[in-house]
């Protein structure tokens, strides 16, 4: 579902240090890259995130902060190897080149960043899209879809240390999952991924391994999910985010159950939990 373990990571020698020995090995740690989103010719945003499904970050990260509405804006992406990074090369329609003309501008983005290219607390806080009705689930399936992930988080597995954005349905399971070190490059990555391939999203929900902060949640308004579920608290603000937004957002999934923050008349509660590993 994701790219090769071996494009983002890496094996390295190392030494350890228990119970008073010193023993020598290797261990897989992740890629970290400087990715510059560009548009026509102008550089937009310089994200630090791991190399690995770049085509479906460049295109969720440009769904996700509103550059584009459709996968099919952008009319041609080059990802190209340069000294230090990695440029993801886009150029748009005209429509949306003259659009953006009047937003680009050069930002540096820490590891993560969840909200390169705004200029104000407004824009920052700005009201998410409403999710309408959306879909109904039981408990049983919240275990099943947050405990599905695992077998699926091949760099996690490897090396511990990234995190996993997924969209599950009843039908299909898991239709996508993105890895990345950091949270919101995963979800950009899953909103790329289900972008391009034209995915129905009224019908599942977001599954995230990270904390919930308030971009996850924006994001995942932008993406038209009605349900989101992470394994680790929300903040505050993501929580009255996620209430004005119309989603049910479910937090501190672990393999015993879980909590509802908002709108829980989506959620029907059953007896039976279906025990499965979650991830670390």
């Amino acid at each position: 579902m994701s790219a090769s373990v071996s494009t983002a990571s890496h094996i390295v020698d190392r030494q350890a240090w228990r119970e008073d020995r010193v023993s020598h090995g290797t261990r897989s740690i992740p890629e970290e890259r400087a990715l510059a989103l560009t548009y026509n010719g102008g550089t937009y945003a310089v994200m630090m995130g791991t190399p690995c499904d770049l085509e479906d970050f460049a295109i969720g990260f440009s769904f996700s902060a509103g550059n584009i509405t459709r996968a099919d804006e952008v009319e041609s992406l080059e990802i190209v190897e340069v000294e230090n990074g990695t440029e993801l090369r886009m150029w748009l329609t005209p429509a949306r080149a003259g659009y953006l003309r009047e937003r680009r501008r050069l930002i540096a983005g820490p590891t993560g960043c969840g909200l390169c290219g705004v200029e104000s607390i407004a824009e920052a806080l700005k009201a998410p899209a409403d999710v309408g009705t959306g879909a109904a689930f039981s408990s049983d399936q919240i275990m099943e879809a947050i405990g599905s992930m695992a077998a699926l988080q091949t760099l996690n597995t490897a090396t511990r240390a990234v995190h996993a954005a997924a969209f599950w349905t009843p039908k299909e399971g898991i239709v996508a999952l993105r890895e990345d070190v950091g949270r919101h490059n995963a979800l950009d990555k899953l909103a790329g991924a289900l972008t391009r391939g034209n995915v129905r999203t009224e019908s599942g929900m977001v599954l995230l391994t990270s904390r919930m902060s308030v971009e996850l949640v924006q994001k995942t308004a932008t993406i038209g999910a009605s349900v989101m579920v992470a394994v680790s608290v929300p903040t505050a603000l993501a929580a009255r985010t996620a209430e004005a937004a119309g989603i049910t957002l479910i937090a501190i999934a672990r393999d015993d159950g879980f909590e509802v923050f908002t709108h829980p008349h989506r959620i029907s509660f059953t007896h039976t939990v279906r025990r499965h590993p979650i991830a670390d």
